[in-house]
């Protein structure tokens, strides 16, 4: 072995003991990694640079804003009310998450469909009394599995479609990959984890509770909605609206024409023109003014004049607002300060009456509805005290949901019949959904995210190092007297070590140090790369074992209150089943 491909190996592995023993962030850690290299001459400039080239690590960040435009509008998180029904039976639910969640997967990363879902899921959960620890993780390993059965699905197939792309001009066997090329591996793949956690996660997962919970505010919150006309709930009764167990939160009373059912059956329906009376804590406030069909009873005109994003501020009234001592109707607060109140909370008891007739005092805290000028400006004034947003609650785009989901559907269509490849038809999705509002430039350039970049730009460097070097062939030398010269074996092999490296590291870098790996093996033995690149592929996403091995593994892992071990009950079927229906139908659709 020579000295460039010693000093690879030392580097690789100092960056792999460093993932996976130390709180470093990955990409840190790989950029470090690849610096070592250029600065010892291992790596050229233009070879260390490359990943920033590579057509994969583009389409990532193409995507990546096509996601976002989906979270903004509300597409992907209307959806998990509608997915998860009504049903407080945990498989029922389980059934209703896991599927669909796969399905979508399939069309987008599955990285910002965890994000997007996880507070309708979490919010689904406490309506129905259902320990959300038994949704969350089967939300992330579902979200995974639907990730394998299309290109587009997760960020490491489009890595390594990358990573194809540059290496079939040296490697004649290498097909490139298309949309659906992985789709005959990855749709049973995907359908045996999601039978498999059906029947396993309700009796393996335990019910935890978040280490940090909202539920401790004192606050009790009065809001008023109306039902405005057009709404989709009109005609629905209370129940089937939704509105009969709130979480943290209840509905008081139901004004209509004036007068006030009190006590509100779970069977009657609401009219058009309803005035809902609700009462609660904060959280139970942020769910209600995202419900779609209600509308601010203070000014119901507010979402459909005010275009554009939204957001949720608490603001405590200062004894020299100009307001105190009048009404919040009286006192025309919206042309005062430019936002309509939700909700009000004074002295932790219900505020009794009409919201738009509560006087206001010195003291109370208001939620309030604002654009972000009209946000940044309360917080400017005197009339207020600690004004600040609440976190996560956004509205005003839900009219463009529709907009982005056709932009989506549009993009897989171009892509799936080869109008365009997967490059293109992304871009063009990243410009629809900023060129038809959905986002903003801004949002658009916060949605790429520049940690996943460099830490698969250092990775794509760290790889083309174990070529070059002549390391990869070593390793497959290694590979083969363990494993023997059977293909069969190999490949277990293959998948095996990417696993294994998967758990330990991020899943682009697994796939990244495993593409040589498998490429060296194929031509060692003298047959064809695709089943090697294929088992790459699959093992780099199955990370089920840890939190840190997966990010969306680790996204649920607080919100959850899960602990480790929690990983592993779940994580090792899935494992063992997902392993062994890969390598039984990897070499049937793609032959040696």
């Amino acid at each position: 072995m020579s000295l460039d491909a010693l000093l690879t190996l030392t580097v690789i592995a100092s960056t792999l003991v460093l993932m996976a023993a130390t709180r470093v962030p990955p990409d840190a850690v790989l950029f470090g990694g690849l610096v070592a290299l250029l600065v010892t001459g291992v790596l050229s400039p233009g070879d260390a640079l490359a990943g920033l080239g590579n057509s994969g690590l583009v389409t990532i960040a193409a995507l990546l804003v096509v996601a976002q435009a989906l979270q903004k509008t509300g597409a992907v998180e209307r959806m998990a009310g509608r997915v998860l029904g009504r049903s407080s039976r945990l498989r029922v639910a389980l059934a209703r998450l896991v599927l669909p969640v796969a399905g979508v997967s399939a069309l987008l990363n599955n990285t910002p469909i965890v994000a997007a879902l996880m507070p309708g899921v979490s919010t689904w959960a406490r309506r129905h009394q259902v320990p959300a620890s038994r949704l969350l993780l089967p939300l992330s390993y579902a979200s995974i599995l639907g990730g394998t059965i299309t290109l587009v699905g997760t960020s490491t197939n489009l890595v390594v479609a990358g990573l194809v792309a540059d290496a079939a001009p040296n490697h004649p066997g290498l097909q490139s990959l298309e949309l659906l090329t992985i789709t005959p591996v990855g749709l049973p793949v995907a359908l045996a984890g999601c039978l498999l956690m059906l029947v396993l996660a309700p009796l393996l997962l335990p019910d935890r509770r978040p280490a940090v919970s909202l539920s401790g505010d004192p606050r009790e919150y009065t809001m008023e909605l109306v039902v405005p006309a057009g709404s989709v709930l009109a005609g629905k009764t209370v129940e089937e609206a939704g509105l009969r167990h709130l979480p943290h939160g209840f509905l008081a009373e139901l004004i209509r024409s004036g007068e006030t059912l009190p006590a509100v059956a779970p069977e009657e329906k609401l009219e058009q023109g309803d005035h809902l009376v609700l009462v609660g804590a904060i959280e139970a406030m942020v769910d209600l003014q995202r419900t779609l069909g209600l509308a601010p009873a203070a000014d119901p005109k507010f979402r459909m004049e005010s275009a554009g994003r939204r957001l949720l501020v608490e603001a405590v009234v200062a004894p020299n607002n100009p307001l105190v001592g009048r009404s919040i109707r009286d006192g025309r607060f919206r042309e005062a300060y430019g936002a309509v109140v939700l909700a009000l909370a004074r002295d932790g008891r219900r505020v009794e009456g009409r919201l738009g007739d509560a006087i206001l005092q010195s003291g109370d805290v208001v939620l309030l509805e604002a654009p972000p000028a009209a946000a940044t400006a309360l917080r400017r004034r005197r009339d207020f005290h600690l004004a600040s947003e609440v976190p996560e609650a956004e509205s005003g785009r839900e009219g463009q949901a529709p907009v982005a989901l056709a932009v989506l559907a549009v993009m897989v269509v171009v892509a799936g019949v080869g109008l365009l490849d997967m490059l293109e038809a992304s871009l063009l999705a990243a410009f629809a959904v900023v060129a038809t509002r959905c986002i903003t430039v801004s949002e658009a350039r916060r949605a790429v995210d520049l940690t996943l970049v460099l830490a698969v730009a250092a990775a794509l460097g760290l790889g083309r190092a174990m070529e070059q070097t002549g390391l990869a062939d070593g390793l497959a030398r290694a590979v083969l007297s363990l494993a023997g010269e059977h293909p069969m074996s190999a490949l277990v092999a293959l998948y095996l070590a990417t696993t294994l490296l998967t758990e330990l590291v991020t899943n682009n870098a697994a796939a990244v140090l495993g593409f040589p790996l498998g490429l060296a093996l194929a031509d060692h033995l003298g047959v064809s790369p695709m089943p090697f690149v294929i088992v790459v592929m699959m093992a780099a996403s199955a990370s089920f074992l840890t939190p840190i091995g997966y990010q969306t593994n680790l996204m649920v892992y607080g919100p959850g209150g899960y602990r480790f071990t929690d990983y592993l009950r779940l994580g090792l079927p899935m494992t063992l089943t997902t392993g062994a229906v890969t390598l039984l139908v990897v070499p049937r659709i793609f032959p040696f």
